[in-house]
C-alpha cells in the first residue's frame, strides 16, 4: 500500500482499536507505522489505566505519540497536530503506511478538517464548568482563569460570568487560550477523501462487558499503583491526565473515601457513558466512515486500497 493512503481507525473505548491497528500494520504489503490519536494515551504516567499498547506490541511495529507527554502538562489538540505532522513526515520518509488509531474524535476532526477559529466544546466540559460556576462563583473561576490563561484573565472583569466560563471552557478543552484561537486556526493535515476510514462499532452489550472486564484486568495489572504514583506527584487536579477514566475514582479510594469496589464500579460506569458519547459523536460528525462490528467473524469491509477483516 503506498504512503498516499493513510488508514484511520477509530472507535469507542475497549472496542479493540489497538489490536486491529496492529493486525493491519503487520498485514502483507502494508509496512505500517501506528500513530496514536487518543488524548489520554499520550501521557507517560498512564500506560495501564489508559490501555496503551504493551511494550511487546510496540516492539512489533513502530508506534508513535504514545506516552511522550508528562502528566504535568496540559496537552492539547493543537499540540497533537504539530506532533502528528512530524509522525506523518517520518512515515513518509520511511515509506511506511500511517495507521492513525484512537478514540478522540476531535483529533480526527482536526486532522482532516483543521481547527476552526474556536473548536466545539464537549458537552461534559461545558456542563462541568457551569456546575462549578454555580458552586464556586465567578470570582473564583476568574482567579483560575488568570492563572491558566493570563491574557484572557486580564481582558475580563471578575464579575463577567459568561465570558469567564467561555474562556475556561476553551482552555480546558483545547489547552489553548481563547485569544490564540481568535488569532489563528490550523489547517487540515490529511485529505479525508484519500484515507481509509474505519470505526469499530461492537454490539453495545458486548462493549459494556469488555469495558467492565478490562477495568478488572487493569486493576490486576497494577492500575492502583499507577494511580498512587500519579497521586503522589500532587499535580493540579484540573490537568487532563488527572481526569483519565478511573483516575479520580481510584484517587478517592486511595484517600480513604470509598472502597476499591466502589471505585471500580464508578470508573466502569463513567467509561460506559464515555463510550456511548463516542458512538454518538462519530455517527453525527463522521457519517462517511465504515462502521464495522469487530466482534463478528465476518463482515469484511472492502475499500479501494484495503481489505479490512475484523479478527
Amino acid at each position: 500500500m503506498p504512503f498516499g493512503h493513510p488508514i484511520l481507525i477509530a472507535g469507542p473505548t475497549a472496542s479493540g482499536k489497538s489490536k486491529h491497528a496492529l493486525t493491519v500494520a503487520e498485514s502483507p504489503g502494508t509496512r505500517g507505522i501506528i500513530i496514536n490519536a487518543d488524548s489520554m494515551q499520550v501521557y507517560g504516567d498512564l500506560r495501564i489505566i489508559t490501555a496503551r499498547p504493551t511494550v511487546e506490541e510496540e516492539a512489533r511495529v513502530p508506534h508513535r505519540l504514545y506516552g511522550h507527554v508528562d502528566a504535568a502538562e496540559n496537552y492539547s489538540v493543537g499540540r497533537w497536530l504539530v506532533d502528528v505532522r512530524a509522525a506523518l513526515d517520518e512515515a513518509k520518509a520511511l515509506d511506511r503506511t500511517p495507521i492513525i488509531v484512537g478514540g478522540t474524535g476531535l483529533y480526527f476532526k482536526a486532522l482532516t478538517q483543521g481547527l476552526a477559529a474556536v473548536p466545539p466544546i464537549p458537552a461534559d466540559i461545558r456542563h462541568a464548568m457551569r456546575e462549578r460556576l454555580a458552586r464556586e462563583g465567578a470570582a473564583t473561576l476568574h482567579a483560575e482563569l488568570a492563572r491558566r490563561d493570563p491574557a484572557s484573565g486580564a481582558r475580563l472583569k471578575p464579575g463577567d460570568r459568561t465570558r469567564i466560563v467561555r474562556a475556561l471552557e476553551v482552555i480546558e478543552a483545547t489547552g489553548r487560550s481563547l485569544v490564540d484561537w481568535h488569532r489563528d486556526g490550523m489547517p487540515p493535515i490529511l485529505d479525508a477523501t484519500d484515507a481509509v476510514k474505519i470505526f469499530l462499532a461492537p454490539d453495545r452489550d458486548e462493549l459494556r462487558r469488555r469495558i467492565d472486564a478490562r477495568f478488572d484486568a487493569m486493576l490486576a495489572a497494577g492500575a492502583l499503583d499507577e494511580a498512587r504514583a500519579l497521586d503522589a506527584r500532587k499535580l493540579d487536579p484540573l490537568l487532563p491526565a488527572m481526569k483519565a477514566h478511573g483516575v479520580p475514582w481510584l484517587r478517592r479510594h486511595l484517600a480513604g473515601d470509598i472502597s476499591l469496589a466502589e471505585a471500580a464500579d464508578g470508573a466502569k460506569k463513567d467509561t460506559r457513558s464515555y463510550a456511548k458519547r463516542q458512538f454518538t459523536w462519530f455517527r453525527n460528525q463522521k457519517p462517511k466512515w465504515d462502521f464495522v462490528d469487530p466482534t463478528l467473524g465476518k463482515g469484511i469491509v472492502e475499500t479501494e486500497s484495503l481489505t479490512f477483516a475484523p479478527q
